[in-house]
């Protein structure tokens, strides 16, 4: 990292600290606009059997690592794996106890990948413009972001501004990042205070 850039996420570091800070409080309809709206859909990943639908879309959508023989859950493993889908198509996408399994870092046939990155990007490129991405997640300081062996990304209350805030932007484009997202809200979950909560809204 050259010196004027780091110089630049020290400041950056300083402006948003207080801003971000997430409090804690209880679920708030992310999106009411979207409630029963005629041609919403929206794709949760790693759903399960079963993908949630928080923002009351009229379809929904899931990804799995494994066949869950339903027709609305497509097989891909998000990890090394794009989203099969096309270039925005989605009102919402949900990640629910997902982001902490995909890793930061990962070499695969002997080439550098960033999987976590590469996952935003997916998301990013299937939503809509002004989509939103809601994610839940255990996180630092917390035991559950560490106890779990299979959770092999550790997010922070800071981790969001790397997707969100334009003094990161030089920053996270040389880590690969070519999308950007609006900051909505981002909070711990009253119901378990292990979890951050982010929503964000795709800028297209």
């Amino acid at each position: 990292m050259g010196a004027d850039l780091a110089a630049g996420v020290r400041t950056a570091y300083r402006k948003t600290r207080r801003a971000i800070a997430p409090k804690a409080h209880g679920f708030v309809h992310p999106a009411p606009e979207l409630i029963g709206a005629h041609g919403t859909s929206s794709l949760d990943l790693g759903c399960g059997a079963v993908p949630r639908n928080p923002f009351g879309a009229e379809t929904v959508y899931g990804v799995e690592i494994v066949d869950v023989g339903s027709d609305s859950v497509r097989v891909a493993d998000l990890v090394v794996e794009a989203i099969p889908d096309p270039d925005q198509v989605f009102d919402a996408v949900t990640a629910y106890d997902f982001l902490e399994h995909v890793p930061r870092l990962l070499y695969v046939a002997g080439q550098r990948r960033a999987p976590f990155i590469e996952l935003m990007n997916e998301i990013h490129r299937v939503l809509k413009p002004g989509g939103y991405f809601l994610a839940r997640t255990p996180a630092f300081p917390h035991a559950d972001a560490w106890s779990d062996p299979t959770h092999v990304n550790t997010i922070t209350d800071r981790t969001v501004v790397y997707f969100t805030h334009t003094d990161y932007r030089e920053l996270v484009q040389a880590y690969g990042f070519r999308g950007s997202f609006e900051l909505v809200d981002q909070y711990w979950d009253k119901a378990s205070s292990q979890h951050l909560i982010w929503l964000l809204r795709a800028v297209h």
